[in-house]
């Protein structure tokens, strides 16, 4: 007999471990799982290897709001972000939840059962799990592939190609020459983190640059308030002027990009050589903020730079060679170990095409709800967190917004809920006004957003404040019914 639970939290990493913590707190009463196809919990910070993995976010803010981070170094690496979640998920039994090796390859929901049956794969076996309510934790890309485009001559070069997303742990890049095709956030922490640890020379071959900013990796007002508050007061005081700096900047840059645009220019050319041509290897031609910010931890890629143990080159490829890269210029850059940070491909739902009474649901035709659910999808939410701030701070306000409606629901005899499609009212608009290549190369796989709330998908942690934690959990958007199933015992 098909296993039933009250919800099933798909994804074990920040999001779905944040889901978790606050069911058990909110619902303590619901039945749960987590489905996590990896073998071990941590998402993304268990999933890349690659050498300075870290958060571009502050601790204090990407960190739970219910697990205090206590060191004052705001930017953390990968091994201490996934030792972190593992011990959130210890302290809490959360992991006695999770089922490791498990992949939702299907998920259909049914109105006449008034449920979500799953077909999870595990161990080569297939078997169905159904729950009355389906909580999508699984992050915004594909875990399986990384963006990797085709280059021309990709197959004469005799040296190594490595996409970060796959690293190799037996790479032996001491000493080498190294190209990293690319200038995101990957390329900003690899390089280094390369120089840091061995490698020779490193160039940075981007088509087009990149906004970097820099900031401490250790928070001086965190190692003031650590000393002189108590535990507690000090969380918050680090936590809310994190939060208070990432949203005055934000809102800065999109008020007054050009005066946002020069302070980032001029802190370059700050770290730089003299002379050195900051105009066009650091000046994009968007807006700050258009794509998402990249730090430098304490100037560190600047520095590679100014000791001569790194460059960047603004060009583009004609093709791979034997030796290296030959660029449209005709300059030709040589290498042993070519790294393609070229970026993600963006996936919703861990790669799973949900049905509805076992018809595909398209999901560029529904319209998100608060950026947490969809029009016509019942029973029904998903984490996307924020792409200006910390990833958590969406996801721990999706997670008690989930749990306000269980109750709402159980609380006034419901159990179907599902957002309608909103009146001529509302236009139609891009899921989010956010602009980066994986986000471009994805926009026949989003919903839509709305004009107005509570259909606009604002970028903005105060506005989801009122919104998704102290707005109505029944308002014009939420269709709730009864249908009272029953559930096999």
């Amino acid at each position: 007999m098909t296993e039933h639970l009250d919800v099933v939290i798909v994804g074990a990493g920040i999001s779905g471990v944040s889901a978790a913590w606050h069911l058990q707190d909110r619902c303590p009463t619901k039945s749960y799982a987590i489905l996590e196809r990896r073998d071990d919990l941590g998402g993304t910070w268990d999933l890349f290897k690659y050498p300075g993995i870290r958060s571009d976010s502050d601790m204090f803010t990407l960190g739970f709001r219910f697990k205090p981070w206590r060191s004052a170094q705001s930017i953390a690496d990968g091994p201490s972000i996934k030792a972190y979640i593992q011990e959130t998920a210890a302290e809490n039994g959360i992991d006695r939840h999770i089922r490791y090796g498990r992949r939702v390859v299907a998920a259909d929901w049914s109105d006449a059962d008034n449920r979500w049956t799953l077909t999870v794969e595990h161990d080569g076996q297939r078997s169905e799990i159904s729950c009355s309510f389906l909580f999508a934790c699984t992050g915004y890309y594909n875990y399986d592939q990384g963006y990797a485009p085709t280059f021309p001559g990709a197959e004469d070069f005799q040296g190594t190609i490595v996409h970060p997303q796959h690293w190799p742990e037996d790479l032996d890049y001491a000493g080498k020459k190294i190209v990293v095709i690319g200038s995101g956030a990957t390329a900003i922490t690899l390089i280094p983190a390369l120089v840091n640890s061995g490698s020779g020379h490193v160039t940075m071959l981007q088509r087009s640059p990149t906004y970097i900013g820099s900031l401490p990796g250790v928070d001086p007002f965190a190692v003031r308030a650590n000393r002189w508050l108590p535990d507690r007061l000090a969380h918050i005081a680090n936590r809310w002027k994190a939060i208070a700096f990432s949203t005055f900047q934000y809102q800065l840059a999109r008020k007054r990009p050009a005066y946002m645009r020069k302070t980032l220019m001029t802190m370059a050319q700050r770290r730089l050589p003299k002379g050195y041509d900051v105009e066009k290897h650091f000046g994009p031609s968007y807006n700050v903020w258009d794509q998402r910010l990249c730090l430098a931890p304490d100037g560190d890629f600047f520095r590679t730079i100014r000791h001569g143990k790194a460059d960047v080159v603004t060009d583009t490829i004609d093709r791979f060679t034997k030796t290296g890269i030959r660029l449209t210029s005709g300059e030709e850059l040589q290498a042993d170990i070519i790294i393609t940070a070229t970026g993600l491909n963006m996936q919703l739902l861990g790669g799973v095409q949900p049905t509805k009474n076992g018809e595909p649901i398209d999901l560029p035709s529904l319209m998100t709800y608060k950026g947490l659910m969809f029009t016509g999808v019942p029973n029904f939410a998903i984490t996307f967190g924020y792409t200006n701030a910390s990833w958590t701070l969406k996801a721990d306000l999706v997670s008690e917004f989930v749990c306000r409606l269980l109750n709402y629901m159980d609380a006034n005899g419901f159990d179907n809920v599902e957002p309608e499609y909103p009146s001529n009212d509302v236009d139609e608009l891009p899921f989010m006004d956010f602009n980066p290549g994986y986000f471009q190369r994805s926009k026949d796989i989003l919903p839509k957003s709305g004009s107005r709330a509570p259909w606009r998908l604002k970028q903005n942690y105060f506005f989801d404040m009122r919104t998704i934690r102290r707005g109505k959990v029944a308002d014009e958007g939420l269709r709730f019914s009864k249908k009272r199933a029953a559930v096999p015992a």
